[in-house]
């Protein structure tokens, strides 16, 4: 049996009294795309922020490609990893962010290149890759410009390009198109749709439901911390066994 790509043992999490995630399992076969859904609020992202550690876990670890995220296990214990080791591991992870987050006063070809070239790729080999990269997204001669410049599209094409830049092997999405004008967002799903069948294994926290049937092979409902129902887009999508499930979908579809 291969072994999973991203594994997730009993991740709990809680922001004061409000618990967020309740003890979530999770495996992601290599390669594949799983989509994640449920209502706002119910622990979608921040499940996947814990997935590079941008979210500690009160209990419970990440594992991806077989090594333990931002924690070393030493005599049973737990203890968190200095912050470049952490760095490193999230150059393995790329992340794609709602809001895009772009740093406004860099250029496009700046926005790229920042963080290679801070974990030592050479500016005139990090300067390449991401114009090859940036033509990869339609994005060829946007170099100069400034992410002002951009529509939100593009500025998420920029995102996922820069979220490329270290041919990571898992890529995580936290709901890609919701600030995007509906006019929009077909141009970033096309990008994500590209990224499908390369090896890659891509994460994807959405509410487009029509994307998560056409390319998810495993969509996961989740609600109240919990994952509440999981499978094929058909049998989660189509028939729903869960009354949750069953009345969150008959809101969205």
């Amino acid at each position: 049996m291969t072994a999973a790509a991203v594994a997730v043992h009993n991740a709990t999490k809680a922001y004061g009294d409000k618990p967020v995630l309740r003890g979530i399992d999770l495996e992601v076969a290599p390669g594949t795309v799983t989509v994640i859904i449920g209502p706002s609020g119910s622990g979608k992202s921040t499940l996947l922020r814990t997935i590079n550690h941008l979210e500690k876990l009160d209990e419970g670890v990440v594992v991806v490609g077989g090594e333990l995220i931002g924690v070393r296990e030493h005599r049973g214990r737990f203890h968190e990893l200095k912050e470049r080791e952490i760095l490193r591991q999230r150059s393995r992870i790329g992340f794609v962010f709602q809001n895009f987050n772009l740093f406004p006063h860099l250029t496009i070809l700046e926005n790229i290149t920042e963080a290679p070239i801070s974990l030592g790729v050479t500016p005139a080999a990090a300067t390449q890759l991401a114009r090859e990269l940036l033509a990869s997204v339609g994005l060829e001669g946007k170099e100069s410009a400034y992410p002002r410049q951009l529509s939100g599209g593009q500025q998420q094409r920029v995102a996922i390009a820069r979220a490329l830049a270290f041919d990571p092997e898992v890529i995580l999405f936290d709901e890609p198109t919701s600030a995007l004008d509906p006019e929009l967002v077909g141009e970033v799903l096309a990008v994500i749709r590209s990224l499908t069948g390369t090896g890659r294994t891509l994460i994807v926290v959405t509410h487009e439901m029509g994307f998560a049937r056409e390319v998810g092979d495993h969509v996961v409902f989740i609600d109240d911390g919990v994952i509440v129902e999981q499978g094929t887009p058909s049998a989660v999508l189509d028939h729903p066994q869960h009354p949750r499930t069953q009345n969150f979908l008959s809101k969205v579809l």
